[in-house]
């Protein structure tokens, strides 16, 4: 594993991190799901990332036992709020700093720690001001119970705006969490100049947007039983953009590119995204610890100019690049 400084902090996370969105909680059941976190760990991963609103709360309990008896100062631990979680009343959602502060204590306990190293907005919020949420989270590294703050989604003019009054309050912002793809690459023309500007760095998920770019999903044929486009409690809904015939065709012709390169084509998605240099770190979910074994392999790999240029061909114009698709509810 190699490792990467986050943002212009001191900070350094594995290149690949774990994260258990759609799996631990709801797709996976509790035993499995710590055979994939150790595996993780054994192949030299110390970056994890989930959320409160992951299967309701239960994500994150979930990890917390998976990691219980590891070396706390060993682990990066990421978590976020936004999302509505709980019963769902008028506060259990936002950026509120009634939310932020409950929902950090709460974080905290389920993942059976004292601190967390990250904690996110997992979006904007247009109905809360901004600075009300930035001097929560301010108090939070204040008190210890956070270490760095980041974001996830955030358009470029929301950084500026986050970095400039993270700056006022003296509090280390250093991320921001977006998907990013081959095949989805609407940062690339806003967000990461702007966070190249306020010395953030990008916190990828969906490197292998949502599987597709393993390429188990064959153009004219039935889904794989039991992958993410047969889960009906809501993996289906998020892979649906990149099941498109003309993207599957598409992704096909990278399969002789990913072995001239000698990488199966989930390594080459994964390698892909972290040849740019304000990605700090690609999150890898799993439902079997065979798929982190695999992944991991992308770890250090770099990618020569003539490879990148032979990928944008095979994909042409399937790539989403609209600046506009970064955007909170």
């Amino acid at each position: 594993m190699e490792f990467r400084r986050l943002g212009r902090s001191g900070l350094n996370v594995s290149e690949i991190s774990y994260g258990n969105w759609l799996t631990h909680g709801s797709q996976v059941e509790e035993d499995q799901a710590h055979a994939c976190i150790k595996a993780a760990l054994d192949a030299g991963i110390t970056t994890f990332d989930t959320a409160d609103a992951y299967a309701n709360t239960a994500a994150e309990s979930v990890l917390g036992r998976g990691l219980k008896g590891q070396r706390r100062e060993s682990l990066e631990i990421f978590t976020k709020v936004f999302w509505p979680t709980g019963p769902k009343g008028p506060n259990d959602k936002g950026l509120s700093r009634k939310h932020v502060i409950e929902s950090a204590n709460a974080s905290l306990r389920r993942l059976g720690t004292d601190y967390v190293d990250l904690y996110q907005a997992h979006r904007f919020d247009r109905t809360v001001p901004l600075e009300e949420t930035m001097v929560a989270f301010a108090d939070l590294v204040r008190q210890g119970k956070v270490l760095y703050v980041g974001v996830s989604e955030w358009t470029a003019e929301q950084i500026s705006r986050g970095a400039a009054l993270a700056r006022e309050l003296k509090i280390p912002f250093v991320s921001n969490q977006p998907q990013y793809n081959m095949l989805w690459r609407v940062i690339e023309d806003q967000v990461i100049p702007a966070s190249e500007r306020e010395g953030l760095s990008q916190i990828v998920w969906s490197p292998i947007a949502q599987g597709v770019l393993t390429g188990k999903y064959k153009p004219g044929q039935d889904y794989p039983a039991g992958s993410r486009a047969t889960d009906e409690k809501g993996g289906a809904n998020m892979v649906a953009r990149f099941l498109d015939e003309t993207v599957l065709k598409r992704v096909a012709e990278l399969e002789p590119l990913a072995k001239q390169a000698d990488l199966s084509l989930a390594q080459l998605a994964v390698a892909w995204v972290l040849q740019n240099p304000n990605v700090a770190s690609a999150i890898i979910g799993a439902s079997r610890p065979e798929q982190v074994h695999e992944n991991v392999k992308a770890a250090g790999k770099k990618l020569d100019a003539d490879l990148m240029a032979a990928i944008d061909d095979a994909l042409g114009d399937v790539v989403e690049r609209d600046a506009s698709l970064t955007k909170s509810p």
